[in-house]
C-alpha cells in the first residue's frame, strides 16, 4: 500500500465503541500510547475491524485513517 501520509503508527486495536453511525476505534501503538480515530461504523464492518486486530493509525491533517497492514 503506497500513501502520500508520511505519519503512520503501527498498533494494535485495544476498544472500538460503536454508535449508530460512527465508531471510536482505539489504537495502542505501544510506549502507553494511544490513538483514537472516529470513522464510520460501516468502515469498521467493512475492514472486519475487531480489539485485537493489528493495524495502521494513518495521520493526515486532522484526520486519523485506519488501515490494514
Amino acid at each position: 500500500m503506497r500513501i502520500s501520509a508520511r505519519n503512520s503508527f503501527k498498533g494494535r486495536i485495544s476498544d472500538i465503541k460503536r454508535g449508530a453511525v460512527m465508531a471510536q476505534v482505539t489504537v495502542d501503538i505501544g510506549g502507553g500510547n494511544r490513538v483514537l480515530s472516529a470513522i464510520f461504523v460501516d468502515s469498521v464492518e467493512d475492514l472486519g475491524l475487531t480489539v485485537g486486530d493489528e493495524v495502521i493509525a494513518i495521520v493526515k491533517s486532522t484526520d486519523v485513517i485506519i488501515a490494514r497492514p
